[in-house]
């Protein structure tokens, strides 16, 4: 079937390209669009359009189509949009477009001569540990906050959006589609828009969206679903360069909220915590490393440790390049741990156990390298945090051990030999807290409790930004505040309430001087739905 219609239907796709042109009459682009648009109705009426690799279809083409089967049956609707495995909808000619569910709201300043930049390619920033060089950013904000530039709707997920080339790319899920946006960072207009039709309900109640983020890396953009459907994709473009199904493919139970780790892109490689269980259910592949231009396999460790919802990163320890990864996925007896591995060739260097006893527990913080040896892992189910000293030989031997420092997936900062976090499993059990990084002796904690308006606010299980040499935090619900750090304490130097959103779980990201923000869930103040808020963060 699908040999019988994907060429006819990628040549009318490929005649409304050719003749599609910026310079090209208004009328008579119009009525291309109409011939071109009816040629695919009338495929539709003959029959399913099954195709996997419908991609670069004109927008105007696409619209008149979408009409057209209005005007005739709802299944041709159907059989174009929902029938389609994948497709990719290009740029308007001339630039990005607009679209349903975005608000402009002011240009940002310009971006201050002299400012330090960087990229945000992965969801913990350019060094993948929630810091970013940035400087000449905002001093004192308004009493509302910064200024917004702009924000859209968003549907469902965790994801944080990442920026390269000039792009924004944001993966969430969409009317039961993962999608992938890639919107001009600066008035959030979309260049175009990736989505395929996925199966998933959490079974705890949680968002059916993707836990992980894209990842962006010279001029691709990787993202793995929550089903595990892994893609690589043009940036330019959208395209779909090469995808691989895991789950099928290993065999990836579903584990408590679906498949989670962000891809890590190292070299010529993409190395993903897969966590399969192809060999008699216990067994499979744990860790694997994919080309990264044709996503062919390079190497794979097989392990009875599942993927977690930790992410791996690539560390220089002792001279060497070693992949860092917690594999821990759900369980019975409860195991999982970091692997210390070879990101070349898969060689397994070392195999630390770390996880809770108890079944219904995860580890979803990536490590945090503290120097050229030491390494910081938690999680907040039993164990709490422990510092793991790497010898030579890449072995690793625990320096020490905190119960009451152990986060549940934010990355702790270190600062001045020291780390900074909020420990804790449910809200009102976390607590902000410093930890001197050689000893492992807490220093100070701080429920951040505060009263206003009547009500005790804190900022719960939140996430920590260091920018610069500043330090900003977004609470669990949508306090935004600039913190200063010291073994004496912790100073709020401003704060504000952005919105009152449960499940902000997302680090926000910087970038050129703004500040993205995405809380997950319906404002309790103005009911807004998720959105991504564009706020300009650049100083004088």
């Amino acid at each position: 079937m699908a040999s019988r219609w994907i060429p006819r239907c990628r040549a009318a796709f490929e005649l409304a390209e050719a003749k599609r042109r910026p310079t090209q009459p208004r009328a008579e682009r119009t009525a291309h669009h109409q011939a071109s648009a009816g040629v695919i109705v009338k495929l539709i009426d003959e029959g399913p359009i099954v195709s996997a690799e419908v991609s670069g279809l004109a927008p105007g083409v696409f619209s008149v189509a979408l009409a057209m089967t209005r005007a005739n049956t709802l299944r041709g609707v159907a059989a174009l949009v929902l029938a389609l495995p994948s497709f990719s909808l290009g740029a308007p000619a001339g630039g990005p477009g607009t679209y349903a569910g975005l608000i402009f709201h002011a240009p940002p300043k310009p971006l201050p001569a002299g400012a330090v930049t960087e990229d945000w390619p992965h969801f913990l920033g350019p060094h993948h540990n929630a810091t970013t060089g940035e400087t000449k950013l905002l001093g004192a904000w308004p009493k509302r906050g910064p200024n917004k530039v702009w924000e859209m709707a968003a549907g469902e997920g965790y994801a944080c959006p990442v920026f390269a080339g000039g792009r924004l790319v944001y993966f969430h899920r969409v009317d039961g589609r993962e999608t992938l946006d890639c919107l001009d960072p600066e008035t959030g207009r979309r260049f175009w828009r990736f989505a395929y039709p996925v199966d998933y309900e959490d079974r705890y109640g949680f968002s059916p969206g993707p836990r992980s983020s894209a990842v962006i890396d010279q001029g691709r953009v990787y993202a793995a679903g929550v089903t595990a459907m892994l893609h690589c994709l043009e940036l330019e473009t959208g395209k779909v360069i090469w995808r691989r199904d895991l789950m099928a493919e290993f065999q990836i139970p579903q584990y408590f909220f679906g498949y989670g780790p962000t891809p890590l892109v190292w070299q010529d490689r993409v190395i993903v915590n897969v966590g399969g269980k192809a060999r008699g259910g216990v067994n499979g592949t744990c860790v694997a490393a994919f080309d990264k231009l044709t996503g062919k396999t390079l190497w794979e460790v097989e392990d009875a440790w599942g993927a977690g919802y930790a992410s791996p990163i690539v560390a220089r320890l002792r001279g060497r390049d070693v992949a860092l990864v917690i594999a821990a996925g759900e369980s019975r007896p409860s195991v999982g741990g970091v692997l210390a591995i070879d990101p070349r060739d898969g060689r397994v260097f070392d195999r630390f156990p770390w996880r809770a006893k108890a079944y219904e527990s995860v580890i979803a913080g990536t490590p945090l390298v503290l120097d050229g040896q030491r390494v910081f892992i938690s999680e907040c189910y039993e164990k709490g945090g422990t510092l793991l000293e790497f010898d030579g030989n890449l072995k690793s031997k625990q320096v020490w051990t905190e119960r009451g420092f152990g986060l549940h997936w934010m990355m702790p900062l270190q600062i001045d030999g020291h780390l900074y976090g909020f420990a804790g499993r449910n809200p009102p059990d976390t607590e902000f807290k410093c930890l001197d990084a050689g000893t492992g002796r807490i220093v100070w904690s701080d429920d951040t409790r505060f009263e206003q308006d009547g009500r005790v606010n804190s900022f719960f299980r939140a996430s920590l930004l260091r920018a610069g040499g500043r330090v900003f935090c977004l609470g669990e619900d949508g306090l935004l505040a600039e913190f200063e750090l010291t073994p004496k304490g912790a100073v709020t130097r401003q704060r504000v309430r952005l919105f009152e959103a449960h499940s902000t779980w997302t680090l926000p990201a910087l970038h050129r001087g703004l500040l993205y923000v995405t809380h997950n869930t319906r404002d309790l103040r103005d009911h807004q739905p998720p959105r991504i808020l564009c706020y300009d963060f650049r100083g004088e």
